[in-house]
């Protein structure tokens, strides 16, 4: 029995991990927009009323599948660190690490600049159509989700005392708003604002609108705010003391997104698409190669023998992401030996019926792994909560040990073909202080470099940090739109999305069905988020999962910790159904996703 019903149209679909954002988006096709235009308007309606999970000034990589030319790419809404940022200007404050929270881990902003980018490149609408709603939301306001009315409590002290811009946008008369409550940003209302009227003001050429939207952001009074800003501001962070940032004027100026090939690979007679090695991407490619070899079909669904290959698949896979993924612009990422078939073929062969307890990168082309140092779970450090979450770099409230759910995604498709999936992220209001005048705070992807020379990830000015971001896009084997998926969920999307395209490609099941399943993760693999903590064989199941499996994982050797029905991950998928039609599928997890048709 399903939660959500199967959801079919003729017109356009769009999902996403908000309500609210769905609405826009879909309402894009009633004013003539294609999935481009819908997916840009849901995303810019997530930034207002999914503060605690991203922002403008977040980061997102958009895989887009053109349904004129059949092409696949992925524009990248990942801003490099400053050129200030190096491993030395960390060190020289008596750091050992980029904390998670603050100024110093604030890379250039991409994900305004990357939607405007697919509006100028793939849509129809104008500027002006796609925000607003947006406008709307943030000038008249928004219910507040229990979960962000949650996490602005347990900051509130913070806000009042020290980031006191954060709480003039998100407190009332000093109080935290309670779950539901309607919640207005005025601030950010006006730079939107403000960003349509330049905009419009710079030409009548819609394409024209949207690069102007782009320079307001990136040369204009956007970046100014941020630099003034940041010129003089010492912002209190997890290190315990107030530290200054890195980010100028002059890396916004300097820097605007990027459109590149995806990387993809075959899997059961579909192409998979993924951005490539600067997010945590080809480990859902890496996953696929190995399960390749089984015949998941053939086991028990949700059995020990499911279960166990996909969990050592992955710490097989997740392995190398931490030995060898970094951006590809600064660092010799071997990622055409990593997705080799042979290459696969040995690494598969060290899957036992048993559970391994260590940490395993392979050594793609002859080369020798490393992995830096990593640390133990430990608990949090002594004091308020609000010092808590701030040492914690995810996005999310830690007393929610099973309900995390950072990041957010958008994913739409039309029945011209075209397919759009994305998973907006950072510059969410625990990551830093909201800028002052423009009701948004800095995103911290920063936290996800090591400081450690030598390593494809490490710190260096210009350079892309490794990312969790990894929407997914699946064609047929021809070149037809298939599939457009993503979860938020942190370093545990492309475990998420991995159980969700299984179910429906090897165990048969409706894209709601596979949606709606069991899931499950492993945590065996380090987190990409300060302090950078790992649970060596620990796996996290839902109560769905059969008690007699779960039994058989633990004889296996897997610690095995259940966790409520209905808490992990929210994957959010549309394409072209069989009828010539398309489709929509949200997760009723977190009683906020949906998906909508027309």
């Amino acid at each position: 029995m399903l939660f959500r019903p199967e959801l079919h149209g003729n017109h356009g679909a769009v999902a996403s991990t908000h309500w609210l954002a769905s609405a826009a988006g879909n309402a894009m096709f009633d004013r003539g927009g294609n999935a481009f235009d819908a997916a840009a308007a849901a995303a810019f309606v997530i930034q207002v009323v999914e503060p605690h999970q991203n922002g403008p000034a977040g980061d997102v990589p958009i895989m887009v599948h053109d349904g004129a030319t059949g092409r696949v790419k992925v524009i990248c809404g990942q801003g490099p660190m400053p050129r200030a940022a190096t491993p030395d200007a960390i060190r020289e404050r008596g750091l050992s690490g980029i904390p998670g929270s603050g100024l110093l881990a604030a890379s250039v902003p991409g994900a305004f600049s990357a939607w405007m980018t697919l509006l100028r490149d793939h849509g129809r609408l104008t500027v002006a159509d796609v925000l607003e709603p947006a406008v709307d939301y943030a000038e008249k306001g928004f219910p507040v989700l229990p979960r962000a009315a949650l996490m602005i409590e347990a900051l509130a002290p913070l806000f009042r005392e020290h980031w006191t811009e954060s709480g003039a946008t998100y407190l009332h008369h000093g109080a935290a708003p309670a779950a539901g409550a309607r919640l207005r940003n005025p601030a950010l209302a006006r730079t939107f604002r403000r960003i349509v009227v330049e905009a419009s003001a710079a030409t009548a050429d819609r394409q024209g609108q949207a690069d102007a939207a782009i320079r307001t952001f990136h040369e204009g009074f956007v970046a100014e705010a941020i630099d003034a800003f940041l010129a003089t501001a010492e912002v209190l962070d997890s290190t315990g003391r107030p530290q200054k940032g890195l980010l100028t004027g002059e890396d916004l100026a300097s820097w605007r997104p990027t459109a590149e090939p995806a990387v993809s690979l075959e899997y059961r007679g579909r192409r998979v698409h993924k951005p490539g090695p600067w997010s945590q991407g080809p480990v859902f490619l890496q996953q696929l190669s190995l399960l390749a070899g089984f015949d998941l079909g053939a086991m028990e669904f949700a059995g020990p023998d499911h279960l166990h290959t996909v969990i050592e698949s992955a710490k097989l896979a997740f392995a190398d992401r931490e030995a060898w993924y970094g951006d590809p612009d600064h660092a010799d990422v071997p990622l055409s030996a990593l997705l080799d078939p042979g290459y696969a073929a040995a690494r598969r062969a060290l899957i036992t019926a048993e559970a391994s307890a260590e940490l395993r990168p392979g050594s793609p082309d002859g080369r020798t792994p490393w992995i830096p140092p990593l640390l133990e779970a430990t608990a949090g450090p002594d004091g308020p909560e609000w010092r808590a979450e701030l040492a914690n770099g995810v996005p999310t409230v830690l007393r929610q040990t099973s309900a995390r759910s950072d990041t957010t995604c958008v994913s739409a498709c039309d029945h011209e073909g075209n397919m759009v999936v994305a998973t907006p992220s950072g510059g969410w209001l625990k990551s830093s202080p909201v800028v002052p005048g423009l009701g948004f705070p800095l995103g911290t992807r920063g936290q996800m470099a090591w400081l450690a020379e030598g390593h494809n990830n490490c710190l260096a000015p210009g350079k892309r940090p490794r990312t969790t971001l990894s929407p997914t896009l699946v064609s047929t084997g021809d070149g037809r739109p298939y599939l457009a998926f993503g979860t938020p969920g942190g370093d545990q999307q492309d475990q998420w999305t991995l159980n969700f395209f299984v179910n429906h490609v090897d165990f048969g099941m409706s894209p709601q069905q596979a949606v709606e399943a069991a899931a499950f993760h492993s945590e065996h693999v380090p987190t990409s988020f300060a302090p950078r903590q790992f649970r060596a064989l620990v796996v996290k199941a839902e109560e769905g999962v059969p008690a007699a499996t779960v039994a058989e994982l633990g004889r296996r050797g897997h610690l095995v910790e259940s966790v409520p029905a209905m808490t992990l991950g929210k994957v959010c998928a549309t394409g072209p159904d069989a009828t010539g039609g398309v489709f929509a599928a949200a997760s009723p997890r977190g009683a906020q996703c949906y998906g909508m048709v027309r």
